[in-house]
């Protein structure tokens, strides 16, 4: 395994480590500033956006997995796919549970840092 590909194993334990604990900001830290994320049902959106709904969800008890079926450093650039699964627990509400793939750009930036760049979010209720 490459420094990049631990690297890029090491942001997605990040990722869901900071999810768990509720720690917007690490997980913005993760992220370009022109991120794309797309999910379906919906236009695509930024950085902003997700930084808003994150917010509206503050309490929720997030658990979940990520597995990498697939990575590839390809220049500044990697691409991920990984098998994802989140339970969401709002603190007065039912869990809701999705499971699915993502396929995710990453770019090594300027301060030799991967981040996610792009996301395609496949995930469903219910799966």
């Amino acid at each position: 395994m490459t420094e990049d590909e631990r690297a890029i194993r090491k942001l997605v334990e990040s990722w869901m480590a900071a999810s768990r604990t509720g720690d917007l900001d690490t997980v913005l830290s993760l992220m370009t500033d022109d991120v794309v994320f797309m999910v379906p049902g919906r236009d695509p959106f930024g950085k902003e956006t997700f930084a808003e709904a994150s917010k509206a969800m503050a309490g929720t008890h997030m658990e979940g997995t990520s597995e990498i079926v697939e990575l590839q450093v390809l220049g500044e650039w990697a691409f991920i796919r990984n098998r994802i699964e989140v339970t969401a627990t709002p603190p007065q509400g039912a869990s809701i549970r999705r499971s699915g793939f993502t396929l995710t750009l990453l770019r090594k930036e300027a301060d030799g840092r991967w981040r996610l760049a792009r996301d395609a979010n496949l995930l469903a209720e219910g799966t």
